[in-house]
């Protein structure tokens, strides 16, 4: 029975999506930012329902299973802080620029900020490299989750295919308006079934206070697992939200920039209502599914869920965790079919290609994405809580760039290179080295790569900039005319 109500929501994502092409206006503006229309419930949805992937749901349980309560501290009220920060600074400034100068990616204000090609090209590789692993986390999720809720009769490797080929269907029918009815769609589900699921473990389990009362301890202690530099390092993790590609596509589709106020507002408690069962429900996991070893924790959540809920409740809560992993992996395949399209084949081809011509190449590029995503899924087995860690890093490590381009003139295109570089080095160095070790820190002392990455990547920008030609002054006057 769980098996069949999954299925059904998947084809209830699919019906949404085929209903948001009737209002498809056969443009590419339309097909990746939704003619920049969307109202402030949507925003705010699909804003908040993107980033909240396998990472929350699986991977945020998975570790606190390990960890304990400190995981809540990490990232959730870090991203509560942090985030809503990134929207109100960064954000409305980039719905700005792009809806004056027609940007439908990074890419295109970064290559006219600093009048560089090259260095938009580096961006480009830069972007798809590091979501690469932020696309697995969604695919190794749905498979781990159809696998574990129905023992096995359905593999990983098909729950993985069933998720990508769902995404591939609505994304590419329907491009950013049918993404963002669907995410809206989903993100509700997610949230309320988080609730639901809570509720249903717990009572089973002869209450919440019963339950915690046979936790052990050292897992209702930050201290005992997460140092003080840690948790104030975290806070670097989150400017990654500045960077991601697919969150500056769904800035682009504000209806106006007071779109966004709703999303700075609220997002603090949207964070609370999914990352406190996830968190909670990690922990318990200790009581029901005692002994799991690293990334066996991924699926704790999915266990407990069919100890305590069998059957059609547990084929909703499974549609709850499908819901949040779906929501980020459409955004991310169309952010890089969306670069791809504009970035280097509408850039460097001669001749300009029609509208429908460029619909048509993004959807092609996001069919490829989805499947070389798919086939890394089926050899990659590290943890989703680490791997997401991982790729945060690489974009939290490039938000000077975005910093610097919105609000310091005098910020060059070879201060920008050194920025970059100084990324892709520290982050091939400590991903090389230490990604595999829990709760890994510079040193051993707490500080978090991200935090180094920050730093380093900042002095790099400021003082080669500072020894090198400025822009032109009609470039300046261009973005900073006001």
């Amino acid at each position: 029975m769980s098996l069949a109500v999954i299925f059904i929501y998947l084809a209830m994502v699919l019906v949404l999506g085929a209903l948001s092409h009737k209002l498809f206006r056969n443009t590419g503006e339309d097909y990746f930012v939704a003619s920049r229309t969307i109202n402030w419930f949507v925003l705010l949805m699909t804003l908040f329902g993107t980033n909240m992937t396998a990472f929350t749901i699986l991977g945020a349980s998975g570790e606190a299973y390990h960890r304990g309560i400190g995981v809540f501290a990490l990232m959730a009220s870090s991203s509560a802080i942090v985030v809503p920060c990134v929207f109100l600074f960064v954000g409305t400034r980039l719905w700005r620029l792009g809806k004056r100068f027609g940007y439908v990616t990074q890419v295109q204000y970064f290559r006219d900020r600093w009048e560089s090609d090259g260095l938009g090209l580096l961006l480009f590789v830069v972007f798809v490299l590091l979501l690469i692993p932020y696309l697995l986390i969604g695919v190794m999720g749905g498979g781990g989750t159809l696998a574990t809720l129905t023992d096995g009769q359905i593999p990983q490797w098909m729950g993985g295919l069933l998720i990508c080929a769902v995404v591939l269907c609505y994304v590419t029918y329907s491009g950013m308006r049918g993404t963002a009815w669907v995410n809206t769609f989903q993100t509700l589900v997610f949230m309320t079934l988080g609730g639901i699921t809570f509720f249903v473990i717990t009572n089973r389990m002869g209450g919440f206070s019963n339950a915690i009362s046979k936790v052990d301890t050292g897992l209702l202690m930050q201290a005992e697992h997460i140092k003080p530099l840690e948790l104030l390092t975290y806070l670097c993790i989150p400017l990654c939200v500045g960077m991601f590609p697919h969150i500056f596509s769904h800035f682009l589709t504000a209806k106006d920039v007071g779109t966004f106020r709703y999303a700075i507002i609220l997002y603090p408690l949207c964070i609370a209502v999914v990352w406190i069962p996830s968190v909670l429900l990690g922990i318990l996991g200790n009581v029901d599914v005692p002994g799991l070893q690293g990334a066996q924790a991924n699926n704790v959540l999915i266990q407990m869920i069919h100890i305590h809920a069998p059957g059609v409740l547990a084929g909703f809560l499974g549609a709850g965790v499908f819901a949040a992993i779906m929501s980020s992996l459409d955004s991310q395949s169309l952010a890089i079919g969306s670069m791809f399209t504009h970035d280097i084949v509408g850039h460097y081809r001669q001749e300009a290609f029609s509208e429908q011509q460029g619909v048509w190449i993004g959807r092609l590029f996001v069919s490829g994405v989805l499947c070389v995503t798919y086939l890394l899924s089926l050899i990659a087995t590290p943890s989703i809580f680490r791997l997401a860690v991982w790729s945060f890093t690489g974009f939290a490590g490039l938000f000077p760039i975005v910093v610097t381009a919105l609000f310091w003139q005098r910020s060059t295109k070879y201060g920008v290179f050194a920025a970059i570089i100084s990324v892709i080095v520290l982050w091939l160095y400590f991903f090389l080295q230490n990604w595999q070790i829990p709760g890994y820190s510079v040193g051993g002392i707490g500080i978090m790569p991200a935090a180094i990455l920050v730093v380093v990547s900042s002095v790099a920008l400021i003082i080669v900039s500072l020894f090198t030609q400025p822009p032109k002054l009609q470039t300046l006057e261009k973005f900073f005319d006001e």
